[in-house]
């Protein structure tokens, strides 16, 4: 049994203490304590049981076209550079000054074809970054030979080691449509309560990212990586709370309830601030920090009005992959999937969604 299946019982304790508290306080006249909605928590619920099997399903679905797996793998490169080929001939055909049949066949080509050559570039690109980034590989490879051991020093230099890691890893998912979309379904709530933390993404599998393999290369065994993971993870649970106000001193250097809140908010000024997990010392250090002070609003920039968990999972790829199939080259293609969720072709204002 691993730290967060020990974990699991303290969590749901939390939040049943969580909602006593705010239901006291708002029998005491506080309207500012919302607590829980039936709807919402359920969907977080599930959302957070998905998170847990989702990756192992996905996981093994992807097994076959893994690097080193065979045909499988070769249809599925050869498949994300036939379709990469044929969009770039569509669009050179399609952007043509004329009503032809060849043009008209190409503007109806492209949209698939631009969709599949993204989609199965994903899948190439995520299954490769994680079969050659992995903590077991690297640690196997060389990271043995700097073996830091299992004791104090090594645990706590692993904490600081994944906290440090996390912040990049949680920036960039802010910073990038095609990890956001993966990121996307913690904020997705419009309430903000101990059930939220539990709201967790399920398709990790398809995002590159830091490697957390890294600290494998540095002499932190697996076994303690995974330690410091869940460490992490059980941290930031208490965060999500609207229970908890200022901390005094401690808000200078940890990561609290208050830095939290302002992390989910909505608010311009909130938006993409406050990635730390554990330390908010980073976000001081590389220009992300703010404190909270005018009342946070929960969700999206756009929400999605929906406690379906399918809907929940699944909204931003819909939506990138609509606006793949509106654009008409590689530069716009590539800017839709990978810079920020908010971004736009500066030569048009339709055919984009200006993602939260």
């Amino acid at each position: 049994m691993n730290l967060i299946d020990l974990a699991t019982p303290g969590f749901f304790g939390a939040m049943g203490i969580e909602h006593r508290v705010l239901q006291k306080r708002a029998a005491a006249g506080d309207t500012t304590a919302i607590g829980y909605k039936r709807k919402d928590t359920i969907a977080s619920l599930l959302m957070g049981t998905a998170s847990l099997y989702a990756p192992l399903a996905l996981t093994r679905a992807l097994a076959p076209v893994q690097p080193g797996k065979g045909r499988a793998r070769v249809a599925l490169v050869a498949t994300a550079l036939g379709a990469a080929a044929i969009t770039t001939a569509t669009d050179a055909l399609a952007n043509r000054d004329d009503d032809s049949r060849l043009t008209q066949w190409a503007k109806r080509v492209r949209p698939s074809s631009g969709v599949a050559a993204v989609a199965t570039g994903v899948v190439v690109g995520s299954t490769g970054w994680a079969a050659r980034t992995s903590a077991k590989r690297i640690w196997e490879r060389s990271g043995s030979k700097r073996d830091l051991g299992t004791g104090i020093a090594a645990t706590a230099g692993a904490l600081l080691a994944w906290d440090f890691i996390y912040y990049w890893n949680h920036r960039i998912q802010h910073e990038s449509r095609w990890l956001w979309a993966i990121h996307v379904v913690h904020h997705s709530s419009e309430h903000y309560n101990l059930s939220t933390a539990l709201r967790q993404p399920v398709a990790d599998v398809f995002g590159m990212f830091v490697p957390y393999g890294l600290m494998a290369f540095l002499g932190f065994r697996p076994s303690v990586i995974e330690n410091a993971r869940a460490l992490n993870l059980i941290y930031q649970f208490w965060i999500h709370t609207e229970a908890i106000d200022r901390m005094g001193v401690l808000e200078e250097v940890l990561n609290t309830p208050s830095h939290h809140r302002a992390h989910h908010g909505s608010n311009q000024q909130y938006l993409d601030r406050n990635h730390g997990g554990i330390l908010i010392i980073w976000d001081r250090l590389f220009g992300t920090f703010e404190r909270e002070r005018e009342k946070v609003v929960y969700g999206l920039t756009k929400n999605i009005d929906t406690f379906n968990p399918l809907r929940i999972a699944t909204h931003e790829y819909r939506d990138i992959l609509r606006d793949v199939a509106a654009t008409t080259n590689w530069r716009d293609r590539l800017s839709v999937v990978l810079r920020g969720p908010g971004w736009k072709r500066p030569a048009s204002t339709d055919g984009y969604t200006l993602a939260s």
